[in-house]
């Protein structure tokens, strides 16, 4: 009853709002700029991961390390929870299990994907990190001059989203914001920057942005699963020849955590990584 008392208390509170709060409002420069999303059918990837542990495993396999290579998207703390409703732990944790089980099947496909060992990517991340979120867009009168979330990378390693029906979610692609639509019963998974690090960049940590409308309310959980904080990130040595040097040097994900939210998601944090190229 306390969330959708809350829930209810957001909405009603919503609807009296007529514009925007000044505190909110983006610099002109850094506005939706809605004319010139471009138009499309918002789809990215469809990876179909049933056949995962099938005779088409090779198949989506390769799906998968292309959707990393060429779009980078494709589709806890008990004590914190709330108490109420009685069941939302458990269906919480049980949520978060599940969804665990699936990212370490997708490491696996990547990491073949880049040819190597299956368990390369887990081995990497040493014990782990998993943190969850749940995102309540309102609706917004004037949604031209703000975001839900601002253009921004993920700081982990590779991220699951679970959306309502109401898009809101768009992705850069050349140079262009791409809305994506949400189809029923997928996820949406897009790959993190230490994933681009891992990758030696053949991999790309893909800008991504959160919209608001004026109509209607959007929820979002996304989960973020990361390498432990003293884990040391660096590019896989099978990664790099004289062809393909490293890009970046070794860090431990404390490190880049630190650094990325003292920054800000305006700016990319990869940049402060890379190797001397002196």
């Amino acid at each position: 009853m306390a969330a959708a008392t809350t829930k209810l208390l957001l909405s009603d509170l919503a609807s009296t709002v007529k514009s925007v709060p000044s505190s909110y409002i983006r610099p002109i420069s850094d506005r939706p700029n809605l004319t010139e999303v471009q138009i499309s059918d918002g789809s990215i990837p469809l990876v179909d991961l049933q056949v995962l542990n099938g005779p088409s495993r090779l198949d989506t396999i390769k799906q998968i390390g292309q959707a990393c290579q060429h779009d980078g998207f494709f589709q806890d703390y008990m004590h914190e929870w709330p108490s109420n409703p009685p069941s939302f732990r458990e269906v919480v944790a049980e949520y978060c299990t599940s969804v665990r089980g699936l990212v370490l099947r997708l490491l696996e496909a990547i990491s073949e994907s880049l040819g190597l060992q299956r368990d390369f990517i887990d081995k990497a991340l040493g014990k782990h990190g998993q943190h969850m979120a749940l995102n309540y867009y309102p609706p917004c009168p004037q949604p031209d001059l703000t975001y839900g979330l601002p253009g921004h990378t993920d700081p982990n390693l590779i991220t699951v989203l679970l959306q309502d029906d109401v898009p809101g979610l768009q992705v850069l692609r050349n140079g262009k914001w791409l809305p994506v639509s949400p189809i029923p019963n997928t996820f949406i998974v897009n790959i993190g920057d230490q994933m681009q690090v891992l990758s030696n960049d053949r991999y790309k940590s893909v800008l991504h942005r959160a919209l608001v409308n004026c109509d209607k309310e959007r929820i979002s959980i996304p989960t973020f699963y990361c390498p432990s904080p003293d884990a040391v990130i660096a590019p896989a040595k099978d990664l790099i020849d004289e062809r393909h040097p490293a890009v970046y040097k070794n860090f431990t994900y404390a490190e880049y955590y630190q650094k990325f939210w003292n920054r800000g998601l305006d700016e990319r944090c990869l940049d402060l990584f890379k190797a001397s190229t002196a």
